[in-house]
């Protein structure tokens, strides 16, 4: 890595967005000697900081780290060929799902007090399934970086409290709208009978820690109570 080159390219990611030193420096709580610095390739910027730039400026960290822009020419090809295996891939699970006359959906929900979170459970006499990849934050604006955050899907009914799954692990260090852009929640064979969904209480934990703090979050989430198989009664 090459300190003079990071240095140059912080200080063109600068001046593109019109900021002055003791701007940018007052936007990442340094000194605008420390941005000198950076700049002259004489320190650099630690990680989360650089992470906090590629967001900031919407340029990748890789880049950042080189020194000039390599990626930014074929994230285009790469989006657009993410974008073509989702739409393929959703349409084979549509035609699946048509395809099985017995298989039915119920819906899950949240009021946005502080999380909006949109998911199914697909369901047939023999299997059900919970799949939950959209939660977002809409508590207001939260810029603290956590040191990790963790994800639980529970059940409670009659008082008893039992842990379904836990969600996906998306890594440490960063802020809890970054982490619930990549968190998602799958469970198979979780119940056999879709009437049985209508009278439990299923909900989210999320736990964000930074330093002795623990922001814990209980998001509880609504089912639609429409049993569409003949066989739920």
């Amino acid at each position: 890595m090459d300190s003079e080159k990071v240095g140059k390219f912080i200080k063109e990611l600068r001046i593109k967005n019109n900021l002055t030193q003791a701007d940018l420096a007052k936007k990442y709580g340094v000194t605008y000697q420390a941005v000198s610095k950076w700049e002259n390739g004489i320190n650099l910027p630690d990680i989360s900081l650089l992470k906090e730039m590629s967001k900031d400026f919407n340029v990748n960290i890789e880049d950042i780290l080189d020194g000039e822009v390599k990626t930014k020419k074929n994230n285009n090809r790469v989006y657009i060929f993410i974008v073509v295996i989702l739409i393929l891939l959703i349409f084979l699970i549509v035609i699946f799902f048509r395809n099985n006359s017995d298989f039915a959906f119920k819906t899950i929900t949240t009021t946005c007090k502080e999380f909006k979170v949109t998911g199914t459970i697909a369901y047939d006499t023999n299997r059900s399934s919970i799949n939950i990849s959209n939660i977002n934050y809409c508590g207001g604006e939260d810029n603290t970086i956590y040191d990790n955050i963790d994800c639980e899907l529970y059940e409670e009914e009659d008082s008893e409290k039992s842990l379904i799954s836990k969600c996906n692990k998306v890594g440490n260090k960063q802020k809890l709208e970054e982490y619930l852009q990549e968190v998602e929640v799958k469970v198979d064979n979780y119940r056999q009978k879709c009437k049985s969904y209508s009278h439990n209480s299923l909900y989210l934990e999320i736990k964000a820690s930074v330093g002795n703090k623990v922001t814990l979050y209980k998001v509880d989430l609504n089912l639609n109570n429409n049993c569409d198989l003949e066989s739920e009664g």
